[in-house]
């Protein structure tokens, strides 16, 4: 029995940027920002009309929110939600090291 090579490519880390999608960074940071309003609310056991009131949005939104569908949700509002749960978010700016001359990137890091 000879053990067959599988083939794979390794990703960057940023699946949207994987798939080909010009605003990878921004969806990844969307993405991550709704992952911790997730985890809060689960944390706290709140029911979605719980989180829904606490937020000042309709059930139906926080369904869509813990589901991924974020089209209908700006950074600034997921950050407005955030603060809603009694959450900091601090936005660092730095200059871009490096001399490359891509655009400099977004990140969503977690203390």
């Amino acid at each position: 029995m000879s053990a067959r090579k599988i083939k794979y490519i390794e990703g960057s880390g940023n699946v949207y940027q994987d798939l080909g999608f010009p605003d990878a960074e921004e969806r990844l940071a969307k993405a991550r920002l709704a992952m911790r309003i997730e985890k809060i609310i689960e944390t706290r056991n709140l029911k979605q009309a719980e989180a829904a009131k606490i937020l000042e949005i309709n059930q139906p939104k926080i369904s869509a929110l813990i589901n991924g569908r974020l089209s209908g949700f700006s950074m600034e509002r997921l950050i407005h939600f955030l603060n809603l749960l009694n959450q900091d978010v601090e936005i660092i700016v730095r200059k871009k090291t490096g001399r490359s001359t891509a655009l400099g990137r977004l990140k969503v890091a977690f203390s």
